[in-house]
């Protein structure tokens, strides 16, 4: 069991928390200065991220890619930690000689993409969807808590916070949850304030025994979709949140014990704002390595084909099975094939056992930061 760790607080409370709907906030507490130029320099970020995805012809190559990358860094906040490597050959035999974080990276990636078919298919993030999606990230179905005595710490022990620990409460409590989030006339303020208002009123009422950090990140992402900030689940905020780990769980305390509301909303915004400008880099790097990829190959091979270069982008790593799949070709036509990608310096092979992977170096450079710098924040 991975338990969330607060850090750097000395708050000791002794009695479970009581959890106030959000829609006893007022909206108009929200429309300070700071946050309003705030609100429109992420709104800005994260509109030209839409458009930038828009700009991509097959945009399933992001879901998958970048969705692997999500579940490793929201992973990570958990002390759930791997490696690209292990991530990227795991695609292709999930489960077989993968270490048990690589399994739990994977399972957040599937728990992820069936939110986001659930969210496309009818509008809706309910109770029981947060609930498919905890399910799949845990492998099991406890459910909201039922039995008392779930505490949170800080580093050094000491607990900081008592989230509800009545079955009643945390369905009742949840099932206010589920209706702030998808009824929008309920409170009048932007998706992107009400995003930082849900993500931190679940965090609170942490209604499950375990997975309650990753379940909340997906949360995020898929309001946004079910609000049409984005189109496919591409803003993934745990690369921030890694980074800055000790002001989140700072932050979140502190409206618990201090109703610093307002600290909490600058906060996710500004999360909101540098992973759209991170994500924005990203994605223009793979259009840019993709079409480059196309030209050249389309240059000097015969047997070019957009089933090609889709599959090749697809993920970090390819192997001869796929290429037969994805081209309806021989296995010998389809070796031949990735052999002369290898020798062109397209692709880079590698043996695991006694499968041979073809790495897309291009691919792989971007996704693990190795050819990208870090936008100027």
């Amino acid at each position: 069991m991975h338990t969330n760790i607060l850090f750097s607080m000395q708050i000791q409370m002794s009695e479970p928390a009581e959890i106030f709907p959000l829609q006893k906030l007022s909206p108009a507490r929200f429309e300070t200065s700071a946050i309003l130029k705030k609100l429109a320099s992420a709104g800005r970020k994260l509109a030209e991220l839409k458009g930038v995805v828009e700009s991509i012809p097959n945009r399933g190559i992001l879901i998958n890619t970048l969705a692997m990358q999500e579940a490793k860094d929201s992973s990570e906040i958990e002390n759930i930690v791997t490696t690209h490597d292990e991530l990227f050959q795991g695609d292709f035999s999930p489960g077989s000689s993968l270490g048990p974080a690589a399994k739990e990276v994977f399972r957040y990636r599937q728990a992820l993409q069936v939110g986001f078919k659930g969210v496309q298919s009818d509008g809706l993030l309910t109770t029981r969807r947060i609930l498919e999606i905890q399910a799949i990230l845990e492998q099991n179905n406890a459910g909201f808590r039922k039995v008392p005595g779930t505490v949170l710490k800080d580093g050094a022990g000491v607990m900081v916070y008592t989230p509800p620990q009545n079955p009643d409460t945390i369905e009742a409590a949840m099932g206010d949850l589920e209706h702030f989030i998808n009824d929008g006339q309920m409170f009048d303020a932007d998706p992107l304030i009400k995003m930082a208002l849900i993500h931190h009123q679940f965090e609170s009422i942490h209604p499950f025994y375990d997975g309650n950090g990753r379940t909340g990140r997906i949360i995020n992402v898929l309001y946004l979709v079910q609000q049409g900030l984005l189109d496919i689940p591409v803003l993934y905020l745990s690369r921030h949140l890694v980074r800055t780990k000790a002001d989140y769980y700072h932050l979140l305390q502190s409206v618990r014990t201090e109703d610093t509301w307002e600290e909490w909303i600058l906060y996710m915004l500004t999360a909101v704002e540098k992973t759209s400008v991170e994500a924005i880099a990203t994605i223009q790097a793979v259009k840019k390595a993709l079409m480059e990829t196309k030209r050249n190959i389309r240059a000097s091979y015969k047997f070019y084909s957009q089933d090609l270069i889709n599959n090749l982008f697809d993920h970090p790593y390819t192997k001869v099975e796929f290429i037969e799949r994805d081209l309806k070709v021989s296995r010998l036509t389809a070796t031949k094939y990735l052999e002369a990608l290898v020798k062109g310096g397209f692709l880079e092979k590698q043996k695991v056992g006694r499968t041979n992977y073809y790495m897309n170096p291009a691919l792989t450079a971007i996704l693990t930061g190795e050819s990208m710098q870090s936008p100027a924040h």
